[in-house]
């Protein structure tokens, strides 16, 4: 009988998987980064609880504030990409430094950059993280063209670009299979916190903006807007067949 019924459990949630909407977008305005990423931190743990839970695009804009990956290497907090006396880097930072579980060296987020974060279960995609971070370079792409912002991925390098100025940075992190963080695209605003580091561990990179660029105003929200029709249109090309789905595993 328990067997049975576990079964029939099963069955539902499967059910109800396949009802899900593609994406559910929310924009969050405004939102202190530690804040946002307990925020990432609950959904994906009911994600990983009740598969029936949908996918989620969390837009928002955050407090100065720098970030850096899962890694050992810290020379990139740093402007020069070196740390003396075996510190960190971080004191002459004049905002404060969160270290997080994604990929990748030191960025900067702050008001003037749209910040979205995917929430997405990649056991609906193939378990494919090369094709997931390609999807998000070509949806910044596809937005930027919107505004005649001519972007370009480069080779070895995740994120996007305009010529050699970097425009969006790109880091994530994966927890059973399901995504958070994510983009960060530079719409408007002061971009001078980025010479405290050395962005993304690039030495030299110039970082531009979407005003910068097209010299023409912007607002976060209004490109969010953008963002979210772009993302809604094109998450399908994300997924897989439901018979190749691996949600269950």
């Amino acid at each position: 009988m328990n067997g049975a019924i576990g079964r029939d459990a099963a069955l539902l949630r499967a059910v109800a998987a396949a009802r899900l909407p593609y994406l559910n977008v929310r924009w969050l305005g405004r939102m202190e980064f530690a804040r946002a990423l307990v925020l990432q931190e609950e959904i994906v743990a009911k994600k990983w609880e009740d598969t029936s839970q949908p996918d989620e695009l969390l837009l928002l804009e955050h407090d100065p504030v720098y970030t850096i990956g899962r890694t050992p290497d810290r020379s990139s907090l740093s402007a020069t990409g070196r740390i003396s006396g075996g510190g960190l880097g971080s004191d002459h930072l004049p905002h404060p430094l969160f270290s997080i579980n994604r990929g990748g060296q030191a960025t900067y987020h702050g008001p003037g950059q749209l910040m979205g974060y995917p929430i997405i279960d990649l056991r609906r995609c193939g378990q494919d993280l090369h094709k997931y971070l390609r999807w998000l370079e070509q949806l910044l792409m596809h937005l930027l063209a919107q505004y005649a912002v001519a972007a370009q991925r480069r080779e070895s390098l995740t994120g996007v670009w305009v010529e050699n100025r970097k425009i969006a940075s790109i880091g994530v992190g994966v927890r059973h299979w399901i995504t958070m963080h994510g983009v960060a695209l530079n719409v408007c605003g002061d971009l001078s916190p980025f010479d405290h580091i050395v962005p993304c561990g690039i030495n030299n990179v110039a970082m531009t903006s979407m005003e910068k660029e097209t010299k023409r105003a912007f607002t976060v929200a209004d490109v969010a807007s953008t963002l979210e029709k772009l993302a809604l249109n094109s998450i399908v090309s994300l997924r897989v067949a439901p018979e190749t789905q691996l949600i269950n595993a």
